[in-house]
């Protein structure tokens, strides 16, 4: 398959997301954040590592206020060259909010896809788009992703909103826009950059490693996870 230019969205396939992190029964719970200011302003930062062998790496910062991140910047490189990379911040109530490693790995063939991730990472809570919508409904719209300029890019976009999202494990119907956001600004979120080209043809196609969970129309190396990490409070 061709380098992926085409949006490969669908409701079926974000329930299904939403659904895994929900029927994972991992990790403890964790409480609402008290708050601490609710109105302050704190920055985030990253540094992302490699999953799935992938040999990527980089770094991301974020300015976060009430239920905005204000700025977010990813410097990544290694990735696949010349290919779109989907990437978003993670978050679930019953998640880790960690980065997964293979003993999610529940299938045994030797690689994390999404699905397995989700109760490490939780469900996609903001899409980091370049242009557009940035709620978890374009998760997979690949056309407005960065793409790597040899491996690499740099990505910056401001005022980005946080919005409800169900299927995030808060009790009682919860997940709303501040809920969320207050678990980020905690420290609880987990940025995560997909597309890994396992076989190093240069493209995405179903020669590396079949067809992917979230959609069989749509190679798993164009999905899998390769480069993840805890978006961290500032000290």
């Amino acid at each position: 398959m061709k380098r992926t230019t085409t949006a490969f969205l669908g409701t079926s396939v974000l329930a299904l997301v939403a659904a895994a992190s929900l029927g994972t029964g991992s990790a403890s719970a964790h409480p609402s954040p008290a708050g601490r200011g609710a109105d302050r302003t704190v920055t985030l930062s990253a540094q992302l590592d490699e999953l799935n062998g992938s040999g990527a790496s980089g770094t991301a910062t974020a300015t976060v206020r009430n239920q905005n991140i204000q700025n977010i910047d990813v410097h990544a490189h290694g990735l696949t060259p010349d290919a779109p990379h989907a990437q978003h911040i993670h978050y679930g109530q019953e998640a880790l909010n960690e980065c997964p490693t293979l003993a999610l790995d529940d299938n045994n063939d030797g690689r994390i896809n999404t699905v397995e991730g989700i109760p490490a990472y939780g469900p996609v809570v903001v899409s980091l788009n370049t242009t557009g919508d940035t709620t978890p409904a374009s998760f997979l719209d690949v056309t407005r992703f960065p793409v790597s300029d040899d491996g690499s890019y740099h990505y910056s976009r401001d005022n980005i909103a946080f919005t409800r999202v169900a299927g995030t494990g808060y009790t009682g119907g919860g997940g709303t826009a501040k809920q969320i956001a207050d678990s980020i600004r905690e420290g609880e979120g987990v940025l995560v950059i997909h597309g890994v080209d396992y076989n190093g043809n240069g493209i995405y196609d179903f020669e590396g490693a079949g067809a992917s969970e979230l959609d069989p129309n749509l190679p798993a190396e164009a999905t899998d996870p390769a480069v993840c990490g805890v978006l961290k409070v500032d000290n």
